[in-house]
């Protein structure tokens, strides 16, 4: 993927943007012990019937990321008295 905005990564959950969790999420791994791989496109093939479900939640976190900073930015000062 290319041109994705770099405020997209300014949305931090659980100390990590939402961009960064997704990805790691969705990335092939094999379990060294057991030898499974854990393959993400698989299971949007087998679960939902849907090759480009990765993408798409890719393309879902990015919108997310980026209207949740609008909002946040929008907010108006909390002033504690």
């Amino acid at each position: 993927m290319t041109n994705i905005p770099i405020e997209a990564y300014d949305y931090v959950v659980n100390g990590k943007s939402a961009m960064e969790w997704v990805m790691e999420r969705q990335s092939v791994k094999t379990d060294k012990d057991s030898g499974i791989t854990n393959n993400a496109n698989d299971w949007a093939i087998e679960t939902m019937n849907n090759a480009r479900y990765p993408l798409e939640l890719l393309l879902r976190v990015i919108n997310v990321s980026l209207k949740t900073n609008a909002i946040v930015a929008g907010l108006p000062v909390l002033v504690i008295e």
